[in-house]
């Protein structure tokens, strides 16, 4: 029989038609107009998994309310380091997404980010000391100057109504609010960009596109087969260049792709569920992101909200999320993705994160195990006159969290966002998750400094950057001047 398969070159390959693929693809066909680009999506339609609207918090992660990027340590001590870092990296996530505004690439922000005010709220005598503790640290960075910290029963009611209306006034609280946080509709924001970039030359995006395999040639170029899932028709992409975006199917392509970067590297995927509002009157009595502290041993994702989102254009009120168990690594994976994923190179990191992480565990098969009256009594916390009617439990989103080889421990579980990439900067995975999509814009530049070295070093590149994000290159903590100047901005251009 002859060879029906299908054969194309390109200049890069971008596998998972989520944000960050959009991201990556956006801006290096801005730096360089005449890249050949394909981008392969094993599902029907781009943002399905992880970037769709419901399964992630739609919270543009800038560590205004999450008080898991300011960790204390047993002496007391918290650390600003990470939330700075967050809140950097989103100010250029907003300078980028201004720019495709203004250069009409993209339209309509009101569609993919709203203002909604951030706040954090804790309960007890210890929480209490912590949240006033970090609001004083924080207050000394230009990048939280207009956070507000509150103890006071009625300023709170005004603030969250929801959260304070049928507590017990006696009972110590204390909340912290940024009015200019935002809430994002990372899905539609990233059907926006995708649908920009595939009109452009030599853009092409290939949907219900399987890849099965890759693998480096002699002449370091890398040969992806992939299937079309709709007619079984077979295909070799050959590029200079592949970003593996995909989520939790990223670890099973990057154990594929056999590099000496990817050994030791584990995922254990974590499900997520939401509380969801049917009750229109409730819906309209709340309008802010309300973040509390995560259980001990819940991974970040798990931290409680009581969270406004908008999306397709409605207001809606959601709560969790509540963490599951599922041997898929993604929403519409497998359930061998898993045990596939276990092999020689990383089943011992792998054992030694899982015996180092029994509260974890233990917190797991605990949310597993919850009721729907027990969910309701969570919500309760922070909502105390929830009624059970008002709210049904909806799937959200899979995310597998990043566990990889250490020369101490043996294997440690990542709770971030972590960049693999070839040393000869050929190949690039993205894995993990929170705060991964609000950051999106950062961590593509960083990762192509490292894969296009030579290209960003040129004047022409670094100009370009500049045009995109005007803060490139510069600490916008260290320059208050300058952070207001971008943030006005970007807030006038979005219309926040």
């Amino acid at each position: 029989m002859p060879d029906t398969t299908i054969r194309t070159n390109s200049d890069v390959v971008l596998i998972g038609a989520g944000i960050m693929s959009a991201t990556l693809g956006l801006i290096l066909k801005e730096l360089q107009p005449d890249l050949q680009i394909e981008i392969f999506e094993r599902l029907d339609a781009a943002a399905l998994e992880s970037t769709d609207a419901w399964n992630n918090a739609g919270t543009g992660h800038s560590a205004f309310c999450e008080l898991n990027y300011t960790p204390e340590d047993q002496a007391g001590t918290i650390s600003d380091k990470k939330a700075i870092a967050i809140a950097e990296s989103y100010e250029v996530s907003k300078q980028f997404w201004a720019y495709l505004i203004q250069q009409n690439k993209i339209t309509s922000p009101e569609e993919f980010i709203s203002k909604v005010p951030h706040l954090s709220f804790v309960w007890g005598e210890k929480n209490v000391e912590f949240l006033k503790n970090r609001f004083e640290l924080l207050q000394k960075s230009p990048l939280f100057k207009d956070m507000e910290y509150a103890t006071d029963f009625e300023a709170l009611k005004k603030w969250m109504p929801l959260v304070m209306n049928g507590r017990e006034a006696s009972k110590k609280v204390a909340a912290t609010k940024m009015d200019i946080g935002t809430d994002v509709n990372f899905g539609e924001l990233t059907k926006k960009m995708l649908h920009y970039l595939t009109q452009l030359e030599g853009v092409t995006i290939y949907f219900d596109h399987e890849v099965r395999k890759l693998k480096q040639t002699e002449d370091k170029r890398w040969r992806i087969k992939i299937t079309d899932l709709a007619t079984g028709q077979k295909r070799k992409a050959y590029t200079k260049f592949v970003f593996i975006g995909a989520g939790g199917g990223s670890l099973p392509l990057l154990e594929k792709a056999k590099i000496e970067e990817g050994k030791g590297y584990g995922g254990f995927p974590v499900s997520g569920q939401w509380l969801k509002c049917t009750n229109p009157e409730v819906i309209a009595q709340h309008a802010a992101k309300v973040y509390g502290k995560a259980s001990v041993g819940a991974p970040p994702m798990s931290v409680p909200h009581l969270d406004t989102r908008m999306i397709d254009g409605q207001k809606a009120l959601l709560f969790g999320p509540f963490a599951g168990f599922s041997t898929r690594f993604l929403k519409n994976g497998s359930y061998t993705d898993l045990p596939k994923s276990i092999q020689l190179d990383n089943i011992y990191p792998m054992i030694s994160a899982g015996l180092k992480n029994w509260p974890l565990t233990k917190y797991l098969i605990e949310q597993v195990r919850l009721t729907q009256e027990e969910r309701i009594e969570a919500l309760r916390e922070y909502f105390p006159n929830a009624s059970s009617e008002d709210w049904h439990l909806e799937k959200a989103g899979q995310r597998v969290q990043v566990i990889k080889r250490d020369e101490l421990e043996g294997g440690v579980l990542e709770f971030g966002t972590e960049v693999i990439n070839t040393q000869d900067g050929s190949l690039a995975v993205l894995l993990g998750a929170s705060p991964g999509a609000s950051t999106a814009v950062s961590i593509m530049l960083e990762l192509i400094g490292k894969c296009f070295e030579q290209e960003m070093q040129s004047a022409e590149w670094q100009e370009k950057i500049r045009k995109m994000i005007p803060s490139y290159g510069q600490a916008l903590n260290e320059n208050p001047a300058l952070l207001a100047e971008v943030r006005a901005n970007a807030a006038e251009v979005l219309k926040l």
